[in-house]
This record gives structure tokens, C-alpha cells and sequence, in this order.
């Protein structure tokens, strides 16, 4: 096998690569909506058959609860590494459609972007490794040993793949996971996400009376539980943006010096971003600047509150009770089950006389997750991307929380790198979803180098 081989068949097929995503794409795998459940078996076959056509890969559909998981591997480089490919075939829903410009599912070319939902995160992405496997049996075989596991959940929060993972342990047994999903930071520079935050969160209700009450009839005389619930999510936060729930940040570790140097390094403008998301000015935890607290510092957002008349017009009721949601994003060492026993302590702690407390902690919460910035993997796909960009990659952080890498090292021991070519402007979860035909063709170019270096220096 030579790299040039490759690279050349990849080069050969770009269109009709092209035509197969456009295909993979059209197909409404939605899967939180039970009308698409025949969508999501489409999906599935379809993953099946392309990743069968690509070569001697032994493919499995394994089903679980909910959607099934493709399954694939060859084995057939022994003494080498095994990798593991991540992705995922569902995709968001794709409200409001009034908002698209064209179909979401009828995939439309225009100033080389592919407009579809679902095309950026995560088809575009996940069939590139399945197409440069292709690549690397045409030309002889791939220089390392390959598994596949695809989900059909992961816009659903991936119930199914915890479980999953842990009953096929064996199965599923590899030195590294290369994830399709997991887009880069911008469009204008390469870069590998090396650390993710957690996730925990809780809902919470607060009642006076048992029913709604004539506000000029009973005012003065009970509690208001919107009133009680302002007094009580004012509470989670000092005036200056730092959370005020007692141990909440018991377990966060300082940075370092040489932390803090490197994401000063990053390019990064203050007032560039405030204008993107339309914002006035900067606002949090005091000491740290916008990119460490987006990336290394532990939030706690109040995510919705409501309760009471939202109708047009006035209705003069007191009412009889109040809700809010919080979420917060968790850096290394918090743990979400005792970041959430804090939560529980601070209300019951101020719930406002004459109301009270329901609290429901929310779905199981995720740990922060990171991978060595020195791993051997991590400098295999740097080098990879410098080869296709000619340019060092940055190195950054996620905000946001994607399970898997914690999933995978915790039940697995194994580390994941992010290795995505879509980027973080391309609208995905919003309307008008694209992605970039240019990184489509980069994405297959960098695949193939990232797993011949890994064969070669791991």
C-alpha cells in the first residue's frame, strides 16, 4: 500500500463520494420523532450497505432499545493498533421549516456548501472514515486495524450506547477512538479539541396555594411563588457573576500558569465575539477571560422559569406555582451527582416563606473529559492536519459536553480524539444546516494520513 495510491483513488472518487453523501443525506433519520422510526431504519441499512461496500469488513446490525448501532471491523493488521470510528446517523429535527431556504432533506449545492439537515453533524463527517477505508483496500489494505461503531441516538442523548458499550466490551476492545463527530472551532484555521465540560442539572418547582387566586381578593395575604422563585434564582449567583452555592467549586482545579498562557495564545477577539452573538458586553465569574471561562470554568445557567398568565393582555392572578430549569456545565474533578447534591442543599436552604420546594434532579449528569495534549494519537492527527493545511493545528477546549470521551475512557480505559471536519459555524441544530464540499475532500485527505501515522508512530 502506498500513500499516494490512496490518496489518488479518494481524488478519483470525489464526486461520486459527493452523490453518496447527498444520498445519506436525504434520508429524515430524526430520531426523537417516533414518525420517523422507519426513517431511522433507513439510515441504518443504508450505513450497513456502504460500509459493507468498502471492503472485507465484517458488519453487524446490533440492535438495542431504541435505535440500532452499526457495527463493523477488520482485523487484518496484526501487531498494529486498533482504532475504533465513532459517529452517529440521526439528526436533529428540522424546525422551523419555514426558516430553511431550501428542503432540509432534499440536499442543495450552493456557493460550495451542501445544505441539509444533518450533513454537517454528523453524515458528512462519519462518512469519510468509511470512504477512506474504501480508499486504503483499493489500494492494497489499511495500515492498521479498524472498528466501526455508528449510533442512531446521539441527538437523543445517547441512552442506548453506555449500555452498549459495557456488554460488548470485548467486542468493542481498541488502543483509541477516532470520533467523525465533534466539529473544529472555526472554518479559518485546523484544530483539535482536547478537553470537554460536564453536564448536570436539575428542575425545581416551587407552590404557595393550591390553586390560582384573585390577586385583588388574596394579595398581601399568601406568597407568590414567581416573586419566591426571583428571590431564589437570584440567590445562585453573587452580583459579580461568581455562583454562591456553598461547595460548589470544592473540587475545581486552579489553572496553571502554562494553561493560561496557552489559551491566551489562541486567537481570539473579545469584541469580535460579544458582536457575533449580539451582545452588549462580557459577563462572569471575575479573574478569568472570555475563553477560560468558556472553556475551563464550571457554570450554572438558569435554562428556562416560568409560571403564571403569558397570555395577551392582563390576567390579575396570584399564581399558585412557579418553575424553573438549570443546567451546569462541570470542569475535571466535579463530580454531577455532587454537584447536584449542592443545588439541593442551597434551595431547601432559601426556599421563600410561605412556598414550597419540589426539586427533580434531571437526566444521569456527564464528568468533564480531556485526553494528554502530548498523547502519541492527538500528535498523529496534528500532523496530519498540518499536512493537508500546512499549518500547525491550535489546540482548544469545548464548552459544551459530548459524552462519548468520557464514556469510552471510563468503561473502556481507552482515550478518544475528536477528529471532525465540520466547523462550528456551519448551523447545525438550526436551520439552514451545511457542510463545506472543501472539507469533505480535506477531511478524506487528513483520515488517511491521520491512520497511516498512527500505524507508523503508535
Amino acid at each position: 500500500m502506498s500513500m499516494e495510491k490512496v490518496l489518488a483513488h479518494l481524488q478519483a472518487n470525489h464526486q461520486r463520494i459527493f452523490d453518496e453523501l447527498v444520498a445519506f443525506a436525504s434520508i429524515p433519520s430524526v430520531s426523537t420523532d417516533p414518525a420517523h422510526a422507519a426513517d431511522m431504519t433507513a439510515a441504518a441499512e443504508w450505513v450497513k450497505r456502504t460500509l459493507s461496500a468498502a471492503g472485507p469488513i465484517t458488519v453487524r446490525v446490533m440492535p438495542t432499545p431504541r435505535n440500532p448501532v452499526i457495527y463493523g471491523e477488520w482485523l487484518g493488521a496484526p501487531g498494529k493498533p486498533t482504532v475504533l470510528v465513532y459517529g452517529h446517523y440521526d439528526v436533529q429535527p428540522p424546525d422551523p421549516l419555514e426558516k430553511w431556504t431550501t428542503p432540509p432533506f432534499t440536499p442543495t449545492l450552493r456557493d460550495g456548501k451542501l445544505f441539509a439537515r444533518g450533513v454537517s453533524d454528523d453524515k458528512g463527517p462519519m462518512l469519510i472514515p468509511i470512504k477512506v477505508a474504501e480508499a486504503f483496500f483499493a489500494a492494497g489494505a489499511p495500515p492498521l486495524n479498524l472498528k466501526f461503531l455508528f449510533e442512531g441516538e446521539e441527538e437523543i442523548g445517547s441512552p442506548s450506547l453506555e449500555p452498549f458499550i459495557a456488554a460488548n466490551l470485548g467486542l468493542l476492545k481498541a488502543d483509541l477512538v477516532l470520533s467523525a463527530d465533534g466539529a473544529m472551532w472555526r472554518p479559518t484555521e485546523p484544530s483539535l479539541t482536547v478537553a470537554s465540560r460536564g453536564l448536570a442539572g436539575l428542575n425545581f418547582t416551587l407552590t404557595a396555594a393550591t390553586k390560582d387566586l384573585h390577586s385583588g381578593r388574596h394579595g398581601g395575604s399568601v406568597a407568590n411563588p414567581l416573586h419566591a422563585m426571583a428571590q431564589l434564582v437570584a440567590s445562585l449567583h453573587h452580583p459579580d457573576g461568581r455562583i454562591a452555592v456553598d461547595g460548589f467549586y470544592d473540587a475545581v482545579r486552579a489553572l496553571s500558569a502554562a494553561e493560561r498562557a496557552a489559551i491566551a495564545a489562541i486567537p481570539f477577539d473579545d469584541a469580535e465575539y460579544l458582536a457575533q452573538v449580539g451582545a452588549p458586553l462580557g459577563y462572569g465569574e471575575p479573574g478569568y477571560t472570555l475563553l477560560e471561562r468558556q472553556w475551563t470554568r464550571p457554570t450554572l445557567e438558569v435554562n428556562g422559569m416560568w409560571g403564571g398568565y403569558e397570555g395577551p393582555g392582563q390576567k390579575t392572578v396570584i399564581p399558585c406555582e412557579a418553575h424553573a430549569k438549570i443546567t451546569c456545565r462541570l470542569v475535571p474533578d466535579q463530580d454531577p451527582d455532587a454537584i447536584v447534591a449542592c443545588l439541593i442543599r442551597h434551595l431547601q436552604s432559601r426556599v421563600p416563606p410561605g412556598t414550597r420546594l419540589l426539586v427533580t434532579p434531571g437526566d444521569h449528569g456527564t464528568p468533564a473529559a480531556h485526553i494528554a495534549t502530548d498523547h502519541p494519537a492527538l500528535k498523529a492527527a496534528a500532523s496530519a492536519l498540518h499536512a493537508v493545511y500546512g499549518s500547525t493545528p491550535l489546540i482548544v477546549r469545548m464548552g459544551a459536553t459530548v459524552p462519548i470521551m468520557e464514556l469510552f475512557k471510563r468503561l473502556m480505559g481507552i482515550d478518544t480524539v475528536y477528529f471532525s471536519f465540520s466547523t462550528s459555524d456551519e448551523d447545525y441544530h438550526a436551520p439552514n444546516e451545511f457542510f463545506r464540499v472543501r472539507r469533505l475532500h480535506e477531511g478524506l485527505e487528513a483520515w488517511a494520513r491521520c491512520w497511516d501515522l498512527l500505524a507508523r508512530e503508535t
